[in-house]
């Protein structure tokens, strides 16, 4: 089965609504003839809107960074996925790991929020992995098949083809360390074998699995002709539209 890969730009809390703005308008004529790909931006909440107005009409999506579970209610700094939806964007991340690092998210709110995401109508984009001291004790299977029930819990396979995983080597994240592309790829199998075991064969062999760990335009090429590589969930690389464009033209 043919899967559409998708390169997610992270701006992380970078980049004000005009540095935004000025971005979009940089990046959106180098990217303008790709079909191969889908392509999808993810600023701050607070340049959301300048975001979805710059990219109008073009080939990119855009989401939000984090998305709360809850329709409504007194959850100060949230964002809900109808403020979400009305805003313009299309996708959100859910469960990145400086989330479940900083902001102590778990498994059980990784699975609330992407319950409501697919309730409502928007791309879920899934970061799971494993940090360093996991990987060099030979876990990395456990914790990634582990964060992969605790998210997926009560998902019908029925409900499941808008998901995107993005397996996220902790280690490699902002530390100029990359996984190889043999490793990456394996771990990408075991996320795919997993997913064939909680939902069924076939939304294991559609569903989109990207990597994110320190992608950037010298290794993309290498990373994202693994087979079962479907696109690349970007950080640092993705702040300058060229790097990006690199990334996404590879």
């Amino acid at each position: 089965m043919s899967r559409k890969a998708l390169i997610a730009a992270n701006w992380k809390m970078y980049k004000t609504p005009a540095e935004a703005k000025a971005f979009v308008e940089a990046f959106l004529p180098l990217v303008a003839n790709q079909t191969r790909d889908e392509i999808a931006l993810f600023p701050s909440a607070t340049s959301l809107t300048t975001v979805v107005a710059a990219t109008a009409g073009s080939n990119v999506a855009v989401g939000l960074q984090n998305m709360h579970w809850a329709e409504e209610g007194a959850y100060t700094g949230e964002t809900s996925a109808a403020m979400l939806k009305a805003a313009g964007a299309t996708h959100t991340l859910i469960g990145h790991s400086e989330r479940r690092q900083y902001f102590n998210e778990t498994d059980e709110l990784v699975n609330l929020k992407l319950h409501t995401a697919l309730r409502r109508g928007i791309v879920p984009v899934v970061c799971i992995g494993e940090v360093l001291d996991e990987r060099e004790a030979g876990k990395t299977a456990d914790v990634l098949c582990t964060q992969l029930r605790g998210a997926f819990s009560g998902i019908a396979p029925e409900a499941a083809a808008p998901i995107v995983i993005a397996y996220e080597p902790v280690w490699a994240i902002g530390t100029g360390k990359t996984a190889t592309p043999e490793i990456a790829a394996d771990a990408h199998k075991i996320i795919r074998r997993e997913v064939a075991q909680i939902l069924s064969p076939a939304i294991a062999e559609s569903v989109r699995i990207l990597y994110g760990g320190s992608v950037k335009p010298e290794n993309a090429s290498a990373l994202l002709t693994q087979h079962d590589i479907d696109g690349a969930l970007v950080g640092g690389a993705s702040l300058k539209p060229d790097s990006l464009a690199a990334i996404v033209n590879y």
